[in-house]
C-alpha cells in the first residue's frame, strides 16, 4: 500500500507540475500576427518571426486582386512549410468596390514600361492601412505582441503606405485606440532593404522562397514585365541567385 501511494503522489504532482508549466508557457509564449502575401517579402518576415521566438499568427487577405487564387496558394503552402498552425483568410472583398487601382480593375492596364519614380495604378489607396487596422483588431483579440509586415520603402514601386514614417504614425494610432492592457509593436524588419539584400536573407534563413508568388498579371506563369516581377528577378540578378517559379517565355 505503501508503494502504491507513493507512485499515486508521483503521478498526482507530476500532472499538476505539468500542467502549471504550460499554462505558464502559455501565458509567456510570445505572439505575432504576421500579414502573408504570399510573396516573398512577407514570408520572409513570418520566418524572422518564428526564429524570434514567436508562435505566428498567419493572416491572409482575399481583396478581388487578379492573381488572388494563385496568392492564396501560395499562403497555403508557406505555412504548411513554416509549420504556422493559425492561419487566417479574410474576405475584404470591398476594397475591389473601392477600385481605383489596376489589381482589382480589369479594365485598366497593368504597367509594363518599367519600374518609375511614380506612383504606378497597382497602388491600391491605402490597403496597408487597412491590412495593419484589421491584423491590429487581431492581435489584441490574440494578445499578440507584434505585428509583421513585409514592406519595402527603399527598393519598392514607392507606395505611400510602405513608407516607415507611415507605419511609425499607425503604430502610435493603434496603441491609442486599443485597450488599455494591450500593447503591440508593429515589426517591419525589411524596410531599408533592397531586393537583393532580401533574396540574400531569404537563402540565408532558408525562407520557402521557391513557394512564393510575386506576378501582378499571371497565376500560371510569371509575367516578368510588371514592377513585381521586375524588382524581384533584379533582386535574384543582383544576389546571383536563381529565381525557381516559372516565368513566360
Amino acid at each position: 500500500w505503501i508503494t502504491l501511494f507513493a507512485k499515486y503522489h508521483f503521478w498526482l504532482v507530476l500532472s499538476k507540475f505539468l500542467y502549471n508549466f504550460s499554462k505558464f508557457k502559455g501565458q509567456n509564449m510570445k505572439k505575432a500576427v504576421c500579414i502573408m502575401s504570399g510573396g516573398m517579402d512577407s514570408t520572409l518576415c513570418a520566418v524572422m518571426a518564428k526564429r524570434a521566438g514567436h508562435d505566428v499568427v498567419a493572416l491572409h487577405f482575399d481583396y478581388g486582386q487578379r492573381t488572388m487564387k494563385r496568392e492564396k496558394r501560395a499562403f497555403d503552402e508557406i505555412c504548411e512549410r513554416l509549420g504556422v498552425v493559425k492561419k487566417i483568410n479574410l474576405d475584404v472583398s470591398f476594397i475591389a468596390q473601392i477600385g481605383g487601382n489596376s489589381l482589382t480593375d480589369k479594365s485598366l492596364q497593368i504597367r509594363k514600361d518599367g519600374v518609375s519614380k511614380d506612383v504606378p495604378n497597382t497602388y491600391v489607396p491605402f490597403r496597408n492601412g487597412v491590412f495593419i487596422s484589421i491584423a491590429a483588431a487581431l492581435a489584441e483579440k490574440e494578445g499578440a505582441q507584434a505585428i509583421y509586415i513585409g514592406v519595402v520603402e527603399e527598393d519598392s514601386s514607392g507606395y505611400p503606405d510602405c513608407k516607415e514614417s507611415f507605419i511609425k504614425s499607425i503604430n502610435e494610432a493603434i496603441n491609442l485606440g486599443t485597450s488599455a492592457d494591450f500593447s503591440c509593436e508593429i515589426v517591419t524588419p525589411l524596410v531599408n532593404l533592397s531586393k537583393a539584400d532580401i533574396v540574400s536573407k531569404s537563402l540565408e534563413l532558408n525562407s520557402p522562397i521557391e513557394l512564393t508568388w510575386s506576378c501582378y498579371e499571371s497565376e500560371d506563369e510569371a509575367c516578368g514585365l510588371c514592377d513585381s516581377c521586375r524588382l524581384r528577378l533584379n533582386g535574384f540578378k543582383k544576389a546571383n541567385a536563381v529565381d525557381k517559379i516559372p516565368y513566360k517565355k
